[in-house]
């Protein structure tokens, strides 16, 4: 049985939950690691959240992606491939670690930039975290273990805050 959507309060530890994870994969990465980018609701102070942390894993270019491959594999993370959005390379993660979605993205991928303007536009925004909060909260319930049609029923919103955000650019 697939577990639920469940969204909790934000805590104001995610922060800390954050580089704890960033500090185990940095190093096994080094250099080829350009930032290493905490995205999605537990990113932004305030967000009610799945307790699971997303990381972008920012790579020079897709040429450095088997090096990463190769790094993240020595701490764990096993390599799953784009599963559907190119350019954007999705890993497992030890049991050890608390729950993490890990992410290699080249510096240009398109992806890895809508995440960070999403998340960045929400924490410039409280009032539109908290209805995207509030939105999360009644597709969470809606859906119950249905994650894809609970993430592809969050897309409207993402897509409106983002066009607003580049309006308003």
């Amino acid at each position: 049985m697939v577990n639920p959507v469940i969204i909790v309060p934000y805590d104001p530890a995610w922060p800390d939950v954050f580089a704890q994870i960033r500090d185990e994969i940095a190093p096994a990465l080094g250099t080829t690691a350009l930032e290493i980018e905490h995205i999605g609701s537990t990113s932004v102070a305030g967000l009610a959240a799945k307790p699971i942390f997303d990381l972008d894993v920012v790579i020079p270019t897709e040429a450095d992606l088997s090096f990463a491959i190769s790094k993240l594999s020595k701490i764990e993370h096993t390599y799953e491939g784009e599963r559907g959005i190119d350019g954007r390379h999705a890993f497992t993660h030890p049991g050890r670690l608390p729950a993490h979605h890990l992410y290699v993205c080249a510096a240009a991928n398109p992806e890895l930039g809508r995440h960070i303007v999403f998340r960045d536009y929400l924490r410039a925004n409280p009032d539109v975290a908290k209805t995207y909060g509030l939105l999360k909260k009644r597709l969470a319930d809606r859906f119950g273990s249905d994650r894809e049609g609970y993430s592809n029923a969050k897309t409207a919103f993402i897509a409106e805050a983002l066009s607003k955000r580049s309006r308003n650019s």
